[in-house]
């Protein structure tokens, strides 16, 4: 499949395709689509900003409107006929964009029940007759659990950024979700990496399942340049401000290890005149989502950010990566820079490397120093 219009779908969806100026598809595109359009179960693993949504949406898009057109429309309110779970109300928000997009010719409706979102609204959100839902796993939950949801006509279910559902009885709810869909569920996992836990789901849910592994998965991408700059006696902060001086075309996300580092590291980036917001766990959700708005619409050019940033955040003008402090671990770092250099763009990650950071270095660059 060289472009878009070498494969069947319907008018609506390669219109819109055409549109968008969308016509040439990713490797995950290329290998995932044909087999989910076919109703194959499909395990991809493709490094981050490679196009996995467009990957699956599309199909299950092109399924239920089928079903649609061949007098079987959806008939009863809570009974989605796609499901795709995803690990925070974040990544939800963006995958239901991409959803709409679609949606305006194919008149398919599109709802989400997301943590952080209050139950009044969650159940607001599933009245009525729709097609897809996306769904973060406790909310889900707790709304199959008070019978305000129904997954019995479940046709399609998708684990997206399955690598970041880090709970710890995340493998039972996914048991119990799986079987609470179609006997025939049609099943796909999309991951930039396989953790033991997503090794384990596979091994249990996905056995008939076709694998992809993109050859650039657990990669970085071809387009993204690195720099590094070496710490000694732990004093970071003058490097961070002399990189901060170098102009961007876009904005650049700083991340730290804990939640007082990020505090801190934005104190530090105010008081030397420079405006920064903060995106991190146990803040107020309203002003999480305020800080990351005003960064993604590109009003602030600096967010500082834990962990929670690195994992499945899509933000278009990411163009610099900074890490002040280096994780510990190869994937952590794929997450983080995965956040530059997206869809073919250009990116640029800046390391503050202290001695105790060799070794991961070495782990990316594959044993050179």
């Amino acid at each position: 499949m060289a472009k878009f219009s070498d494969i069947h779908l319907l008018h609506s969806l390669a219109r819109t395709l055409a549109d968008k100026g969308l016509t040439t598809p990713t490797e995950i595109q290329t290998a995932a689509l044909p087999l989910l359009l076919t109703g194959r179960s499909v395990v991809g693993v493709a490094q981050t900003g490679s196009g996995k949504t467009l990957a699956y949406a599309l199909p299950v898009l092109h399924q239920l409107k089928g079903l649609e057109n061949d007098g079987q429309p959806v008939r009863s309110d809570g009974h989605p006929r796609a499901l795709v779970m995803v690990p925070s109300r974040e990544l939800g928000e963006q995958v239901s964009k991409v959803f709409k997009l679609f949606t305006h010719d194919t008149r398919l409706r599109v709802r989400t029940v997301l943590g952080g979102v209050g139950m009044d609204v969650a159940r607001r959100n599933i009245q009525g007759c729709f097609e897809v839902l996306v769904a973060t796993p406790g909310r889900l939950l707790q709304l199959l659990d008070r019978k305000l949801l129904n997954l019995s006509d479940v046709r399609v279910l998708v684990f997206d950024e399955a690598d970041q559902m880090l709970d710890p009885t995340f493998i039972d709810d996914a048991k119990r979700i799986v079987a609470g869909c179609q006997p025939e569920v049609q099943l796909a996992l999309f991951s930039a990496t396989v953790s033991p836990k997503v090794q384990t789901l596979i091994s249990e849910l996905f056995t008939a399942a076709e694998v992809i592994r993109c050859k650039n998965a657990n990669h970085l991408a071809p387009t993204l340049s690195t720099k590094r700059l070496f710490i000694k006696d732990g004093v970071r902060f003058p490097f961070l401000q002399k990189e901060l001086e170098r102009p961007v075309s876009g904005g650049t996300l700083i991340f730290v290890n804990t939640r007082d580092q990020c505090d801190e590291v934005a104190r530090l980036v105010r008081e030397a005149g420079q405006e920064c917001v903060v995106y991190r766990g146990e803040m107020d959700k309203i002003e999480r989502r305020k800080n990351l708005r005003a960064f993604r619409e590109g009003k602030v050019p600096l967010l500082v950010s834990t962990d929670l940033a690195s994992r499945g955040l899509d933000v278009d003008h990411v163009s610099r990566v900074i890490n002040y402090h280096l994780p510990k671990s190869k994937e952590n770092y794929v997450h983080r820079v995965g956040r530059t250099a997206r869809a073919g763009r250009a990116g640029l990650v800046v390391n503050l490397v202290t001695q105790r950071d060799l070794p991961l270095m070495n782990q990316v660059d594959g044993g050179r120093s």
